[in-house]
């Protein structure tokens, strides 16, 4: 575990677990590198070298009051993988982690990077405009501000225990557990990272950055996702991507590093070794 100061002093905590090829994983909103557990644990018994980073005001890094958006947090993964010199690796990013490593490739390019994944993410773009009809009114996210300024903990519950991991659908088996650990990751992130953090992954346009990407890319989504929908998201980047493979999980939600974490494990590692 360690840490590395950014060039605006903002402190980045990382996990670098294992030895082998360079994976790096990038986190969803609201959570941190702890969400990444099942894959780091699988991927680092499989002879990989995992590193991931909890995101500026987010887990155990410092919460900045400025540079809650995109092109920084792309900057800020950049100067993690400058420190540790990085090269070759497989950048892996979940829902907001998705659009943070859009604009990684499309700001810093991919001399550091041999291969992406966009698993349940958020570019092209989330909310619907004129351009993009598909994407979600931005009142839905209005509410999810409202909902952080008047009871950040319960909406976090709420999230979790409902449309995340697909746990208010017929039939589910919510785990407490997974529900529990939502929250108190939520509940770490700064309350004004968090609250900017959804302009950030709502609103920014990643097309550009995906026209950008030159390497092979995996795209994995589930289609009964209520968080990122599937047409409008995975769907999409895959027309803009070159050449990426876009594998869709029947029936799965969005929290599907949990709720699907042995499918997904074994599609990441056979994308690895492919």
């Amino acid at each position: 575990m360690g840490t590395i100061t950014t060039r605006d002093g903002t402190e980045i905590y990382y996990k670098d677990w294992g030895t082998g090829p360079v994976v790096v994983l990038s986190h969803g909103w609201p959570l941190n590198s702890d969400s990444w557990e099942a894959q780091m644990f699988f991927l680092a018994s499989n002879g990989y070298r995992v590193i991931a980073h909890d995101r500026r005001g987010h887990g155990r890094s410092s919460q900045p009051w400025n540079g809650n958006e995109m092109d920084t947090y792309a900057d800020d993964l950049a100067q993690l993988l400058d420190h540790l010199d990085v090269r070759g690796a497989s950048l892996f990013g979940f829902s907001t982690g998705g659009g943070e490593v859009a604009r990684y490739i499309g700001r810093h390019g991919t001399a550091r990077v041999a291969r992406a994944g966009l698993i349940s993410a958020v570019p092209p773009l989330m909310v619907k405009t004129e351009a993009n009809p598909g994407g979600l009114p931005l009142s839905v996210f209005d509410g999810i501000r409202t909902a952080s300024l008047a009871d950040r903990s319960q909406l976090y519950r709420n999230v979790a225990s409902g449309p995340f991991f697909g746990y208010n659908r017929p039939g589910a088996k919510p785990s407490q557990g997974v529900i529990d650990a939502f929250w108190m990751q939520g509940m770490m992130a700064g309350h004004k990272n968090a609250y900017d953090c959804i302009k950030a992954f709502s609103e920014t346009d990643f097309s550009e950055d995906l026209k950008k990407f030159d390497i092979p890319t995996l795209i994995l989504h589930g289609d009964d996702d209520q968080i990122v929908p599937v047409d409008a998201a995975a769907r999409a980047s895959a027309k803009l991507v070159p050449h990426a493979k876009l594998v869709i999980y029947p029936g799965a939600p969005h929290g599907i590093t949990d709720t699907h974490k042995e499918k997904l494990n074994a599609d990441m590692l056979a994308f690895l070794r492919g």
